[in-house]
């Protein structure tokens, strides 16, 4: 096994595309492009158009983000916007070869029905589907499921592990050849090839066999999203992709090498773990237009008044407006997202206190553009995306394009330059999204402990 810290590196990079339509967090006034569709989030022709073009692009898979749990603060794509899986069942049939990712929560969701749903999405897809993992950190959503409170820490991602892990022997419910569909004989099922689960856990009792059988590919590909301590182990259990948001080369590679440690501790191999944060890209005929492009596309959702509504959210919805902006930053504040987004709210929160920070200032600095590592000519952003990639930060990136320019310019500018580099890929390596990620046929447990002990009584 490869040492975590030595890492192997990919051969080439791995690309999502991460679809918010009319605008997701700090990126509130999207909709006000004359460009982009004022229904974009909820029009299926705007997204099988955006899902052709990173397919034929070469993307590894697009992204759909999602979530149960809205206030009136909550950016324009979260309020309008199509169930993930609903939505993706609709790429599956007007693309062929592109993944198809979508989030799904541990904590308000089931797993014979969530395994059910993604299975079938793997098969109408041929082996394309994808789960991103998510405990839910919007507090609030527990109200929509007749629920008191929201799970607290431990808790959510206890639940998930045996939610995923539930999933995962659902859908190993039948070995690749349990139907021989045999008419000569009358057979349709063998008996022997189907498999209850009957498993019994701390949360979870389900006896399955679920009704389905497996894809080309075994089994959905796991991706998960967590920066906290608990969201890393489970991201290190369980995650095959990791998306993450890294402001620097040195976050990355530190956040690369220490999910690669933890997955080598759990007895994975790490060259299975693939990282992959979003980035935001900004492509201009020079260094300097580029730069220029970015500074209008943040200067078009500056909005303070904006930023303080959106600033609770990581406090589980946490109303900052009550507050005296010119006092100190109201640090009792933390206690509301203890059930929330806690690690982000934490770093918010010490921030402020470190250097004594006013409310309003602290919103400035959290909510102030940042300017990202990849703004520049073609050959500037195709340079930085391979530096990234070749420090061993990153094994790929979901890219956030704002504009249809953008991302034509990535598609028809950057792309080739990393293609002639042999770091971008020219074909789809196969047929599904394991075989284009680079990761195994997830073989069924039932069939592997046939052929175990097979060669014992040989």
């Amino acid at each position: 096994m490869t040492s975590p810290l030595v890492a192997r590196q990919r051969r080439q990079i791995a690309f999502g595309a991460v679809l918010t339509g009319v605008g997701g967090p700090g990126r509130v006034n999207t909709w006000l492009d004359p460009d982009i569709p004022g229904d974009a989030s909820v029009d299926i022709g705007w997204y099988i158009a955006q899902a052709q073009q990173a397919e034929a692009a070469g993307y590894d898979l697009v992204f759909i983000v999602d979530s149960q749990f809205i206030t009136r603060d909550s950016p324009p794509h979260y309020l309008n916007r199509l169930e993930p899986l609903t939505l993706l069942s609709a790429l599956a049939v007007t693309t062929k070869h592109i993944g198809l990712v979508g989030t799904l929560s541990t904590s308000y969701n089931d797993p014979f029905h969530t395994a059910r749903r993604l299975a079938s999405l793997d098969v109408i897809s041929g082996g394309r589907a994808g789960w991103n993992v998510v405990t839910t950190g919007d507090a609030g959503t527990a109200a929509n499921f007749s629920l008191d409170e929201h799970f607290d820490y431990e808790t959510r991602y206890a639940r998930a592990l045996e939610f995923v892990r539930v999933a995962q022997g659902l859908w190993d419910s039948y070995e690749d050849d349990a139907f021989p569909r045999d008419r000569t004989t009358g057979t349709f099922l063998d008996p022997t090839r189907q498999h209850p689960l009957d498993h019994r856990g701390r949360f979870f009792s389900v006896a399955g066999p679920l009704n389905l059988s497996r894809s080309p590919q075994g089994q959905p590909v796991i991706f998960q999203a967590g920066d906290s301590e608990h969201g890393r182990d489970l991201g290190a259990e369980i995650g095959e992709g990791i998306f993450t948001h890294a402001a620097s080369l040195e976050q990355a590679v530190a956040f690369r090498a220490d999910l690669r440690g933890r997955a080598a501790a759990k007895g994975r191999d790490p060259d299975q773990v693939l990282v992959m944060p979003g980035v935001a890209v900004y492509v201009g005929d020079t260094d300097r237009e580029a730069r220029e492009i970015e500074r209008r596309w943040h200067q078009a959702d500056t909005s303070f008044e904006r930023a303080l509504a959106e600033f609770g959210r990581p406090f589980g919805w946490h109303d900052f407006r009550s507050y005296e902006l010119d006092a100190p930053f109201p640090v009792e504040a933390l206690a509301s997202a203890e059930r929330s987004f806690y690690t982000q709210a934490k770093r918010i929160t010490d921030l402020a206190t470190e250097r004594g920070l006013t409310l309003r200032q602290t919103v400035e600095v959290v909510s102030s553009p940042k300017p990202s590592p990849f703004a520049g000519s073609p050959e500037t952003v195709a340079d930085e995306l391979a530096l990234w990639f070749q420090a061993g930060g990153v094994d790929g990136y979901n890219i956030h394009l704002g504009h249809p320019d953008q991302t034509r310019r990535f598609n028809e500018q950057v792309l080739p330059i990393l293609r002639e580099r042999g770091l971008a890929r020219t074909s789809y390596e196969g047929s599904t999204l394991r075989e284009n990620l680079g990761l195994p046929f997830v073989e069924n447990r039932h069939t592997r402990a046939r052929h175990a002990a097979d060669l014992v009584s040989v």
